[in-house]
């Protein structure tokens, strides 16, 4: 039995067309571009005593005060950085309320970062700092 013949009676080139691979690449160079953040540190720690501009405290705020001795005060009484969760969490029961933050420009800002933390951690998503008008 004859093997059959494979004939070629037309000499085809195939060639790989990058047109498109070459736009989705410059799509996503340009969407990478486009999405990134820039962002600017200082690179040295300053003290703001004022602000230019502030919003206006919502009324029904939880207060919570930083002394320059750093203890952290609620209603008058000192809760300390443990208390700040359980009270944010019972506050926070009423209804979706910011919290409030006053810090004393002398207070210490690890303490302060820690009581931000721990508001955090109860749930509050509506977080406000006291400053000087």
């Amino acid at each position: 039995m004859p093997r059959p013949t494979i004939s070629a009676e037309k000499d085809e080139e195939m060639e790989i067309n990058l047109s498109p691979m070459i736009d989705c690449i410059f799509i996503l160079l340009i969407f990478f571009i486009v999405t990134t953040v820039f962002v600017e540190e200082t690179g040295v720690e300053v003290t703001k005593p004022r602000i230019v501009t502030y919003d206006k405290l919502d009324k029904n705020s939880v207060q919570i005060a930083i002394t320059a001795e750093n203890k952290v005060i609620y209603g008058g009484k000192e809760i300390g950085v443990g208390g700040v969760a359980p009270q944010v969490r019972k506050d926070l029961a009423k209804g979706d309320v910011p919290i409030n933050i006053q810090a004393d420009a002398n207070a210490d800002t690890g303490l302060f970062d820690k009581v931000v933390t721990e508001a955090k951690l109860a749930g509050a998503t509506r977080i406000a700092f006291s400053s000087q008008e």
